[in-house]
């Protein structure tokens, strides 16, 4: 898939019948939503594609070398694990092909230096040092038990360039939050597609417009979807009353993990969201990050 497919395919509308995702309240939620452009800006920039594309990637390869590359080098049915909701025969099958044309250390010295490139671009001359202090400061305070993508990506060297230290940073808090989710995901028993068919309805978007594109068989999907019925958390394509409440007892716990992350940022929280969302939505101003909001909330 080359960039300009990839802008047809992701950066289309909300689909039709979409409701408004819920409010966003907690701490960890209000974050975590805040820097998602700035944190994905590595997989939406055409500045970091077009670096990646000279090396033999194309968007997809891109996107799971790229993020598969904070944990170093593993076999790829880690990768398939830790990447969670997707498809691991695809995850698999793009994380050897991208390995096998380009190195790590090739890899993540073009991803650092066209990123933090392009993110400056876009941000101008902002000044980010007060941000990605804070964010280190909860960055520090968080815990890696069972957390492999935010373990990795923390235990890699920083950018030299503040707002390559900005990307960094929010990417890291992104995974750590991500990793979160998945554990309350597998604790509450839920297996890959029951997770994105929950999250995709909890968000307001009709049965399969999300699931699907993790690139599960359609046979698979309604699989699901039948055993959901079953078990009375799905009523027809809706979400039960069980099955919401179930899907807010994720949405807690996933935010509860991020307490430590939470509590050293403190009181700058509220600081910190306003410049995230500020930068942003300069990302989404500069096509850097598709315009759906139930895309920016999937996580």
């Amino acid at each position: 898939m080359d960039y300009e497919t990839a802008l047809e395919v992701f950066y289309a509308p909300s689909p039709p019948g979409a409701a408004p995702p819920p409010p966003t309240t907690h701490p960890a939620r209000r974050l975590r939503d805040a820097m998602e452009p700035v944190a994905m800006h590595a997989v939406w920039s055409r500045q970091t594609y077009d670096a990646l594309a000279a090396l033999g990637l194309n968007f997809l390869t891109g996107y799971v070398w790229g993020r598969a590359s904070g944990l170093g080098e593993p076999a790829p049915a880690v990768v398939a694990s830790a990447f969670a909701a997707f498809e691991p025969g695809l995850i698999t099958a793009l994380y050897e092909e991208g390995r096998g044309k380009v190195g790590w250390a090739e890899l993540m010295e073009t991803r650092v230096r066209a990123t933090s490139a392009s993110l400056r671009q876009v941000l101008g001359d902002a000044d980010v040092s007060g941000a990605v202090s804070t964010l280190r400061r909860g960055i520090d305070a968080a815990d890696g038990t069972g957390r492999p993508l935010f373990s990795g990506l923390a235990s890699q060297p920083w950018p030299e360039d503040p707002v390559g230290q900005l990307w960094r940073a929010c990417d890291i808090i992104r995974e750590h939050r991500g990793d979160s989710h998945v554990a309350a995901y597998v604790t509450a028993g839920l297996e890959p597609v029951a997770m994105n068919i929950l999250t995709e309805l909890y968000l307001g978007m009709p049965l399969f417009t999300y699931s699907a594109s993790r690139a599960w068989p359609q046979e698979t999907l309604e699989a699901t979807a039948d055993h959901l019925r079953g078990s009375g958390i799905l009523e027809g394509d809706r979400l039960s009353q069980e099955g919401r409440r179930l899907r807010e007892d994720i949405e807690a716990r996933t935010d509860s993990g991020e307490r430590a992350v939470v509590s050293a940022i403190g009181s700058d929280l509220d600081d910190t969201v306003a410049q995230l969302e500020a930068w942003s939505a300069a990302c989404l101003e500069a096509k850097a990050f598709p315009p759906s909001i139930h895309k920016r909330a999937a996580g």
